[in-house]
């Protein structure tokens, strides 16, 4: 099944991806209480405004399940829900796609988040129709971790503002510059 966004751009949807060590698929009634918690966590929120209120996750929750572009990270050994990524097909109106991620703590530090963003971005990059120039990802300035992962993908820095009371910075990548 193929689904259009509001601007004409072309998601194949559903959709799942697979790397060595993780599936990527839609999110499901299953996966609410591991996603609820990544909107919910001190730890996963440091660098994005603080904990969501639980009427908000509530509010957030209805219509998330099956949601074009949010990919739900789970370990291909356990089927254990390690985070969710998510991609905006057409950001900027479609000219760029735009990822984000998080992840639960107690998986951090394995490489789970590099693995399944640069799967994302491959897959953006490689299936959206047309295909977006390049894909985009913003992260607080001061998150050294998610700077990191965005630079061990072949991300650039190419920009930096405040948003939110916070400096942020915006990376990219496009499909020459994108390591396998």
């Amino acid at each position: 099944m193929m689904v259009v966004s509001r601007s004409s751009v072309v998601v194949p949807w559903p959709t799942s991806l697979s790397t060595t060590r993780l599936v990527l698929r839609p999110v499901e009634t299953a996966d609410v209480p591991a996603v609820s918690r990544l909107w919910t966590d001190p730890e996963v929120r440091q660098y994005m405004g603080g904990p969501v209120a639980a009427a908000e996750v509530t509010h957030r929750m209805r219509g998330f399940e099956h949601v074009p572009g949010n990919f739900v990270v789970v370990s291909r050994t356990n089927g254990t829900v390690l985070g969710l990524v998510t991609v905006i097909p057409d950001s900027d109106g479609g000219s760029r796609a735009e990822v984000s991620y998080r992840f639960l703590p107690e998986h951090w530090g394995h490489g789970y988040a590099r693995e399944a963003v640069g799967a994302v971005v491959t897959w953006a990059l490689r299936e959206i129709s047309p295909p977006p120039s390049t894909v985009v990802a913003v992260t607080q300035e001061a998150n050294d971790r998610s700077r990191h992962l965005l630079e061990s993908i072949g991300m650039t820095l190419i920009d930096s503002f405040v948003e939110f009371d916070a400096p942020q910075v915006m990376y990219s990548v496009d499909r020459t510059a994108l390591r396998a």
